[in-house]
């Protein structure tokens, strides 16, 4: 009697189970692919070096791109199409008196220093120029605001802080946002030393609420290193941000209402350099 040859169906089943054997062998032996340690995060310059960070929930991300400005003259101006900006300067007693007329030439706005705390013994004092500058700037037609040196340790200072500001606006117009601006200082004998993050963001809630109890807006400055690791910006993103990137760019993660761009600007009728600044206007 004949025997009859495997069919060619009967070869096809036991390739594909040792193919499939085969794969499986190959699975058990190879290495589990490991989860990527960077997911959920993004990659910044935080003011010092390129690092990994998880973002802020819930904060609005910068729309801006390097190709949305040009720099003429020391000046960076917007080419962009999503903001009308608008151009200006912050002063102190470190400007003296400005003779706004002929800084109004060039300028839309300008933020004069109220005031500050000081960073060892905590005593509150008004900047010697405030009155003048302040008048002299609204004189001249510039949107103005103020803001306050702060040095808070605690929330009661920061109230504190917030009504001297109220009380010495007194009698001042005003139309931008009035801010906090607390900055490290890294020196020995300052009080503020090893404020942790959590006070920092307590703070700044509570100078920008007694500021808008009182009627005015109220807004946040910092560097992108305390903007990144200080506050905790998700707690603050009903208030204006005020950034300080030094550059032809606002090279900073969130979107921003106040870009400080630079601190060496040479503007008619300032004695010295000037700290200039970009507003954005969503239009």
């Amino acid at each position: 009697m004949r025997r009859r040859r495997p069919g060619k169906l009967r070869y096809l089943v036991i390739g594909a189970a040792l193919i499939i054997a085969l794969i499986g062998i190959i699975r058990m032996t190879l290495p589990e692919p490991k989860p990527d340690e960077h997911a959920g995060q993004v990659y910044l310059n935080d003011g010092f070096d390129m690092v990994w960070i998880t973002p802020f929930e819930n904060v609005p991300v910068s729309t801006l791109k390097p190709d949305d400005f040009r720099t003429v003259d020391g000046i960076p101006t917007y080419t962009g199409s999503d903001y009308t900006t608008y151009l200006g300067i912050d002063t102190s007693e470190h400007q003296w008196e400005v003779n706004w007329n002929a800084a109004a030439q060039v300028l839309d706005f300008a933020y004069v220093r109220l005031g500050y705390r000081g960073y060892t013994e905590g005593g509150l004092f008004l900047d010697p120029w405030f009155e003048t500058n302040l008048s002299g700037a609204s004189a001249a037609g510039l949107d103005t605001g103020v803001y306050f040196f702060s040095q808070a340790t605690n929330v009661s200072e920061a109230i504190e802080e917030a009504e001297f500001v109220i009380d010495h606006l007194r009698g001042f117009r005003v139309n931008l946002p009035v801010i906090f601006d607390w900055e490290k200082i890294d020196e020995e004998q300052a009080r503020t030393t090893g404020l942790g993050d959590l006070t920092l963001t307590d703070c700044a809630v509570a100078f920008c609420r007694t500021i808008e109890n009182a009627g005015y807006d109220a807004g946040v400055y910092f560097n992108r290193y305390l903007g990144y690791y200080g506050f905790d910006l998700s707690r603050l993103t009903d208030y204006a941000f005020w950034v300080s990137v030094p550059g032809d760019f606002p090279d900073y993660y969130y979107a921003c209402d106040f870009w400080q761009c630079s601190f060496e600007a040479s503007i008619p009728g300032v004695t010295g350099n000037a700290d200039l600044n970009l507003r954005f206007v969503r239009k």
